[in-house]
């Protein structure tokens, strides 16, 4: 993964949501579901298809394993090499779909650029060029926690001895949530991650840096803006 950037940026559009969030100076971390791409931490990542070694490694991880019932280690040792490597696929497989609706449905995502030009983001999400960037310092918490966008051209896959003998679930299927389409790449996206969805978490007033307004954005609703910037926090630069 890439050094994380000294400054990322959040587009807005001008709305309710987007001025209580600056006046309460925090993030909002909404539901994947909401977001442009309906594929967009929906990726249905698959176990690659593992070798025989690999097999026999995470059959005897299991064979170890001391809290596995007798009955359970028989039945390892009964199966088939082909039978049981479909079976730790079918287990592997069914856990990863699991863990992607559970994520849909209950984590908050909140997402940045590395770019504050890009002519596409600020038609996407910034309000059409109505609305407003935000420039924040990733030495502040909860930036410091950002993840990078991972943009491929295939659909990923774990592997076997990866995901069940080194116990990897949560890294692997963190990059999993963090992972795109290469159609995408030109959004230089980082990305932070909330346990619930819909919810608030604020930044320190210092945080923000600078504020840069779309093109086309009102009069009235750029003076709103710097009405209530200049309120908490005079430091941050407008352009």
């Amino acid at each position: 993964m890439a050094d994380r950037p000294a400054t990322v940026y959040k587009y807005e559009s001008f709305n309710i949501r987007s001025l209580l969030n600056l006046k309460a100076q925090s993030l909002y971390f909404g539901s994947p579901r909401e977001f442009n791409d309906p594929y967009d931490c929906a990726i249905n990542a698959t176990v690659a298809e593992p070798s025989d070694e690999q097999i026999e490694i995470v059959k005897q991880h299991y064979l170890s394993d001391p809290s596995l019932s007798l009955t359970i280690k028989q039945q390892f040792e009964s199966m088939s090499l082909d039978k049981l490597k479909q079976q730790l696929i079918n287990g592997a497989n069914m856990f990863i779909n699991d863990a992607r609706e559970n994520f849909l449905n209950t984590r908050g995502v909140t997402c940045f650029s590395e770019r504050n030009d890009d002519l596409i983001m600020w038609a996407h999400y910034g309000g059409q060029y109505k609305g407003f960037c935000l420039a924040f310092d990733t030495a502040k918490d909860p930036f410091t926690k950002l993840r990078q966008v991972r943009y491929v051209e295939t659909v990923p896959q774990i592997n076997m001895v990866d995901f069940t003998v080194n116990k990897n679930h949560n890294r692997l299927l963190d990059d999993l949530f963090c992972t795109k389409s290469i159609s995408w790449e030109y959004e230089k996206e980082w990305r932070a991650i909330h346990s619930v969805a819909g919810t608030l978490f604020g930044y320190e007033a210092d945080a923000l840096r600078k504020i840069y307004f779309g093109p086309d954005i009102e009069r009235q609703a750029l003076e709103i803006i710097c009405l209530i910037i200049q309120g908490q926090n005079p430091d941050v630069q407008f352009f």
